[in-house]
Formats: C-alpha cells, sequence, structure tokens
C-alpha cells in the first residue's frame, strides 16, 4: 500500500512555493498538504486558471503531488469568538473588527473549496473554531443548553460553506484539536450527530493532539475510521514528573518545565505501528501528512529524519492468511 508522505507547510510558510518544493524534495517527500498562509492564495486558485496551472506546473517540476489544502487559521476565524489573538489569522486591515474576520473566515473557505476543486484535491483540512472551547472547564458552571447552543452555532456558520463543498465534490477534515468544537472522542461524536453524519464533514487524524489528552488515538482512529478524510503524522512527548502540569502552565511549547511538548515522529509517545496497522485495516490509501513541529531539532534535520521514518513505517498489510496458507501447505504434502 504506497501511501504518499508528504508535509504540511503551515509550519514552513516562510518558504516561497519553489523553495518549499525544492526543499521538499530534497527532504524526501512525495508531496505538500499547502497552507493557505503559506504557499497558496485561495481566492486566486478559485478564480485564476493561469494560477493554478503555475502552481500545478511547480508542483511537477519537483515531481511532487498536492492531496489536501490546510486552511486552519481562516477556519479558526469562523467558530471562535473574537479576540486579539485571532488579528493574526486575518488581514491587517480586520484587526480589531469581529465580524468582519468572520466573514472573510466564511468566504476563504468557500474558497478553498472552489480552489481545491481547480487543483484536483479532494480533501481541505483544517480547524472549524468554537464559541464554547472556553467553557470547557465546568466552573463558572456551564450549563446543558449553553453547549448546545455552541454547537448549534457551529452548524448555523458552516452549513452554508460545506454546501459550497458538496458543490465542488471536496470533503473537509477537521483537525480534533484542543481550542476547536469537537477536541477529543465524544465532542467528535456530538459533532457528527449535530450535522447528522454529513458526508461533507470528516477528520483529520492527528494523533499528537489526543496522546497528552490520555487517549488511545489508535483507538479513536479505529472507531472513527470511515470519517477519516486525512492524517497527520505528528508526535508528542508527555513529561509529567510530580511538577509538571497537563495544561501547560502558561509556558511556551518546547520549555521542559512543560507536561508535554510536541516532538518530531518517533521521538514522543504515539505508537505509530498500532496506528499503521488500524489504518491497513480499515483500507487508508491517503496521503501520510507530517506536520512538523519540535523546538528541540532543526527543521531541516527534524524534517528529513521525519519523512525517512514514515517511510519505514508506511508497511502494507499481509496478503496472506498464515494459518491458512500453512494449512493449505500441509495438505499439498501430503497429497503430492
Amino acid at each position: 500500500m504506497a501511501r504518499p508522505v508528504t508535509i504540511f507547510t503551515g509550519q514552513w510558510a516562510d518558504l516561497g512555493l519553489e523553495e518549499m518544493c525544492r526543499t521538499a524534495k530534497d527532504m524526501g517527500y512525495d508531496g505538500l498538504e499547502i497552507a493557505s498562509w503559506g504557499q497558496i492564495d485561495l481566492q486566486k486558485a478559485a478564480e485564476d486558471p493561469e494560477y493554478v496551472k503555475n502552481l500545478k506546473s511547480t508542483l511537477e517540476k519537483y515531481g511532487l503531488g498536492c492531496w489536501a489544502i490546510g486552511a486552519h487559521l481562516p477556519g479558526q476565524c469562523v467558530g471562535d469568538v473574537w479576540d486579539p489573538r485571532l488579528d493574526g489569522f486575518a488581514p491587517p486591515e480586520l484587526a480589531g473588527k469581529p465580524e468582519e474576520i468572520r466573514a472573510w473566515g466564511i468566504q476563504q473557505l468557500k474558497y478553498a473549496a472552489m480552489a481545491a476543486k481547480a487543483m484536483g484535491v479532494k480533501v481541505v483540512t483544517g480547524f472549524m473554531g468554537s464559541p464554547i472551547w472556553k467553557m470547557w472547564y465546568s466552573f463558572p458552571q456551564t450549563t446543558e443548553e449553553m453547549v448546545e447552543e455552541g454547537f448549534k452555532q457551529i452548524k448555523e456558520l458552516w452549513t452554508p460553506i460545506f454546501d459550497v463543498f458538496d458543490q465542488c465534490g471536496v470533503k473537509f477534515a477537521l483537525e480534533v484539536h484542543p481550542t476547536e468544537i469537537a477536541f477529543d472522542y465524544y465532542s467528535t461524536q456530538k459533532l457528527l450527530e449535530v450535522f447528522e453524519y454529513r458526508e461533507t464533514l470528516g477528520i483529520n487524524f492527528d494523533p499528537s493532539h489526543l496522546i497528552w489528552q490520555g487517549m488511545d488515538p489508535a483507538m479513536f482512529l479505529y472507531d472513527f475510521a470511515s470519517r477519516v478524510y486525512h492524517v497527520h503524522i505528528k508526535d508528542a512527548a508527555v513529561n509529567l514528573n510530580g511538577r509538571n502540569g497537563i495544561l501547560g502552565s502558561h509556558i511556551t511549547f518546547g520549555d521542559p518545565r512543560r507536561g508535554w511538548n510536541f516532538v518530531s515522529p518517533g521521538h514522543g509517545d504515539v505508537d505509530f505501528d498500532k496506528i499503521i496497522r488500524v489504518l491497513n485495516v480499515k483500507g487508508y490509501e491517503g496521503p501520510l501528512s507530517i506536520e512538523w513541529e519540535d523546538s528541540g531539532m532543526d527543521r531541516i534535520f527534524g524534517g528529513t529524519e521525519a519523512c525517512a521514518f514514515t517511510k519505514k513505517i508506511n508497511f502494507s498489510p499481509s496478503d496472506i492468511a498464515f494459518d491458512v496458507t500453512g494449512l493449505e501447505l500441509r495438505r499439498c504434502a501430503l497429497f503430492a
């Protein structure tokens, strides 16, 4: 099962498309998951065939494919309650204008679907935001009505976006992630229920956001496999040493005083062997996209090592049922 190994360009947004392609090729990748704040202008890709032609020709020049476009930052602007941090995701002229930032995010997601169609890409990955993330801890007291209203608001905001996705024949894969409306097992289950299991909405499976919450990523993957439209290879190391807390203590990523940190794949606590085996059982043939984050490692070294690591574990399922085959071999020997 030759699943392509790609790199998500969100952490490489400082590079232009040409340099990103050259770097990815040098590190050994098969393609890019292109971030909307990096190497693609969603509106241009949605409206300008010549722009799309140039994008595709640059990818082809380096022998790279594209199986997904990442629209995480504009997606966050759709569902979040505004605070100054969102200003950094939207154009500078919208700073401090919550409704205009939300409208921009909504339009960008519609452009993302149209851009994906123009590129021949079937999946857009991203975030949806959440009006109730701050209520995850039920104090001050959070009522069931407040939670229901939050999910209702997300459905109202995203339904018109998903209508455009349907028109384009493109699916949206939410990265289940803290700060999102779906951040763990049961919130994911609830989100799918709220959207009445609409096929447009699926999951960008990323084990790094599950492992530090105490979940089994392989179990999550097994249960939600039919809705997994894209897979991130990303790792996290949990370091609960008696002082470090699971909530991070308002300490910046990479600091060893945190209870967990993102690390290069293979250096943390995610059991990727189990994940690959579940992907094989469930028949996932899409890309394995490395979202590389490790504050303690050189980016090129880490990106190169992560690609090699992922290609090494990207094994196919067996095409032999060993117990049956053994019996058949014994029969052949007896009756030859």
